[in-house]
Parts: structure tokens; sequence; C-alpha cells
């Protein structure tokens, strides 16, 4: 046996040998005879070697041939299609194969697409040889030659319905369950070859955390039809990494429908007090200002636009700037707010400021209770009382009064007197005074205080600040407390 063919034995390829031995020859008469044939032999060994994946996330486009171990996560449907010129008809069967370092999609032609129709079952190990090339979804393979490997282990794993937690890089055929946290318009893009994408997003969460899902083509109006606090389940949707970040794409297999499901998403958000600089965090408070959008031109000649909002809760304040579709968020004075993957950054005056950009959420909760901070989803958290409710809660100085008072106790007391006697009306009529305490939602003409349980209007010549706890008394007429005391 010769040179070439003992490495030709040592290399375990399924190139012919008389394939390999052609470009051995190749590879000497390039050198110009800087190589014997046994050398050239090894480069090309070398370079065959090369082709070799040893996982699934090696496997790169532009690899001439590469051969890998996966197991198969999903069967797509076998299509037919008509081939150029007299060819005839052709079949294509796709197959989404994984390992522990990633997904990717098989392309299996003609005899081997029906051969998977018939034979192959999701959970079965394979050994893929075959071409890496860009797919319509991301990276694919035309396989050459597939074969069933019944004693060989991959460690991966194959769910009927996954979770947020459960979801890894390069998972496919992932149907979830989520509630939705947030949305953004429908954006549209050039591609390489001239025509025009489109692409949305939502962001779902679950028990076990949130995804970003990204929906491409005729699917991205689905965005514009979901509201934040609905439940949906994303259907065959496959997973890929965005800056470090996974998200969830949804292509034109792909389905998102909206379901009758209970799914509670409880952010694990850190205090307002405790951010740092350079942070990028979840925040949970309650809105104390809010400001107008507004618009700016950007340095390429585009509108943007941003809004400012106030959030507070038990350890502090901050404000928060919306940045694009974030501003038109539906947000008032009083409501409940997450904000998700938040920026802190420099603000003004040498506040800290929180920024919400296109990675970030911003929820309005419904029902305080589920925020995280109540005793169910995190009894350590500072200030957790599954009582407290609405804004009351925010005050500087701890626990709110009207928390452990009934709502009579909290608005009416017996008519009060001082030195000059019981508040009378305009016809002379005794008055009962009227005592409350609140957090000022707003300012101006009138006042307004909320409890956590009800809003009262004020009239005070006092100088009051948004957030502020405060507790009137005074006469209450038509509806409004006329304020003798405010401490």
């Amino acid at each position: 046996m010769g040179a070439i063919e003992d490495v030709y034995e040592d290399l375990e390829t399924d190139v012919e040998f008389e394939e390999f031995a052609a470009a051995v020859e190749d590879k000497v008469e390039q050198m110009g005879g800087l190589a014997d044939e046994e050398t050239a032999a090894m480069l090309i060994a070398h370079e065959l070697r090369d082709e070799e994946a040893d996982t699934i996330a090696d496997i790169e486009p532009g690899m001439n041939e590469v051969k890998f171990l996966g197991k198969v996560t999903a069967i797509g449907d076998v299509r037919t299609f008509e081939r150029d010129g007299d060819d005839g008809e052709g079949r294509v069967c796709n197959v989404d194969v994984a390992d522990a370092s990633g997904s990717v999609r098989v392309a299996l032609w003609d005899e081997m697409a029906a051969a998977a129709d018939e034979q192959l079952e999701v959970g079965q190990v394979l050994r893929v040889m075959g071409r890496p090339k860009e797919g319509y979804s991301g990276l694919e393979v035309s396989a050459d030659k597939v074969e069933p490997d019944d004693d060989a282990e991959v460690d991966v794993q194959v769910l009927d319905t996954y979770r947020v937690e459960d979801l890894s890089l390069g998972a496919s055929d992932v149907d979830l369950v989520g509630q939705v946290l947030d949305t953004d318009s429908v954006r549209t893009f050039d591609r390489d070859d001239g025509s025009e994408g489109r692409v949305a997003n939502l962001t779902l969460g679950d028990e076990t955390g949130r995804i970003r899902v990204t929906l491409w083509d005729e699917k991205a109006d689905l965005a514009t039809t979901f509201d934040a606090g609905e439940v949906v389940e994303v259907g065959d949707g496959y997973v890929r990494d965005r800056d470090g970040d996974l998200e969830l794409h949804v292509g034109n297999r792909g389905t998102v429908e909206a379901v009758d499901a209970d799914v509670e998403y409880v952010p694990e958000t850190t205090p307002i007090g405790e951010v740092e600089i350079g942070q990028t965090v979840d925040i949970d408070g309650g809105v104390i200002e809010t400001d107008p959008v507004r618009t700016f031109d950007r340095d390429d000649g585009s509108e943007g636009q941003v809004r400012n909002v106030r959030l507070k809760d038990e350890t502090g304040e901050i404000r928060v700037a919306l940045w694009g579709d974030k501003a038109d968020a539906d947000i008032d004075l009083a409501d409940r707010v997450v904000v998700t993957d938040a920026e802190i950054g420099d603000g003004w005056q040498d506040d800290l400021e929180a920024s919400a950009n296109w990675r970030s959420t911003v929820t309005v909760l419904e029902d305080a209770d589920t925020r995280a901070g109540t005793s169910e989803t995190n009894p350590d958290a500072a200030g957790a009382n599954t009582a407290d409710s609405g804004l009351s809660e925010f005050a500087d100085g701890g626990e709110a009064t009207t928390a452990s008072t009934s709502t009579d106790e909290a608005s009416t007391t017996a008519a009060a007197t001082d030195e000059d006697g019981p508040a009378k009306d305009d016809e002379g009529t005794t008055v009962d005074e009227t005592e409350f305490t609140g957090t000022v939602v707003q300012t101006g003409d009138p006042i307004v205080l909320d409890d956590g349980q009800q809003t009262r209007q004020v009239e005070t010549d006092a100088s009051l600040r948004l957030g502020e706890e405060v507790t009137v008394r005074g006469p209450e007429r038509d509806g409004t407390i006329h304020a003798a005391d405010v401490f």
C-alpha cells in the first residue's frame, strides 16, 4: 500500500479514493514540486478534517461539506416542486436536528425526503453529511447523506410545549404560551436581493421569565392585533441569538394566536433606590409625573420621539425616558408600571435616569398584587404587603396610613372642632369635617389624592408636590375637601 493509500485509510472519510487521489495530484501540481505525494495527501486530509463539525454550533455557511451528529426535534411535510427545464418533479422535506450546542435545519431531497416521511421519528439520532448554506429561516444544511445511529446519544430535550426557561439557542418547532408584555410597530427593511422585508416584535412572559418574539414578513402584522395582558400561543417558533440574548422567531411556518389560558408573569425587579449607573435592570413603580411626548431630529435626518415619566417605589424614585414606540405607551398618573431591561445612566442635575429602548418592555399592571414585591411572589422585598395597592405605599416614611384602616376610617371622622367651633356651611348648618390621607397624583386645580382605594379632590392653598403623601382635614362640599389643615 502506498503513501496516499495509508493517509486515505487513516482519514476515515466518505470521499471516494479516486476523488481523494485526484485532489492529491492537483495539490502536487499546484505546489510546483515543493511537496511530494505523501505531503500533498496529508495536506488534503487536513483540509477534509477541517470540514468536520464537532458540534452544530461549529457549522458555518461556506463550508464545502460538514459531518455532524444530531437529534431530530421536528419533521416537516414533504413538499413537491417543479425542477427547471425537463428535469421533472422534485421533493424536499425539512428536518430540524439539534445537539447541546444548537439546532440546524436539514433539507432532505427526493428519495431521502420520501424515506424521512416514512421512517424518521422525532427523538432519533442522525449522522448527517451535507453542504451548509444560508436558508430562508437561517442556516441550513442540504443533505448528501443521512444515516440513523441507534447507539449514539445526544443530550437534547424535546418538549411538546416550552416555557421561557426551557428555550435554548437553536431550538426549533417551539410551542410556547405566554402573556403579552409589550408590542411594537411593523418595520420594513431592504434585503440583499433587493426585496423588502417586514418585521415586528412582541415580548411574552410566563412564570419562568420573558422572551422577545420576532415576527417576520406576513407574520409581522400579528404584533398589532394583540394588547398587553393578553395570553397568546406561539407555534413552530425557532430560537436565535441577538446581541447575546435569546429571541424566539416566527417565520412563514409559525403562528401566533390568542388563547384562553391563565399565565402569570412576575418580574424580578430591582428596588429603585439600589440601581447604579451602567446597570441594565427591571424596575417597578408608581407613576408620579408624566411629561408630553417630544420629537427630535436624528443625525440621519429621521424623526425620533421620547417621553419622560417618573416612577417611585418604597426605596426611591427615578425618571424613565421612553424612546421610540415606547413613548406612545398608555401611561397615566397613579398607574403601576414595570419597565424591563432599562439602562441606568446619568440624568439631569446629576440624578440617575433609566432609559427604555428597543429591547425594553413597558407594562402597566392592572392588579398591583401581581407585581414583584408582594408577599406572595417575593416576601423579602422591601415594603411587601399584599394588602397594599395603588400609590399610597410609595410615600416617604414607610407604611401608608390607609393600608391598615377601612375606607370609612380613612375618609370620614366625627365632626372635629377647634377654638372657633364646628365648621358650618353658608346657611349656618354644621358640616362634618373629613380627614383623608393619600398620595398627590395631580397638582393644580383641583389637587387629587389617591390612597390606593379611592381618589379625592382637595382645595387648598398649600404647595404640594407630586408623589408626596399628605393628610388633609376640612369640610367636604360637592365632592371636594376644602382643607383647612394639611400635614
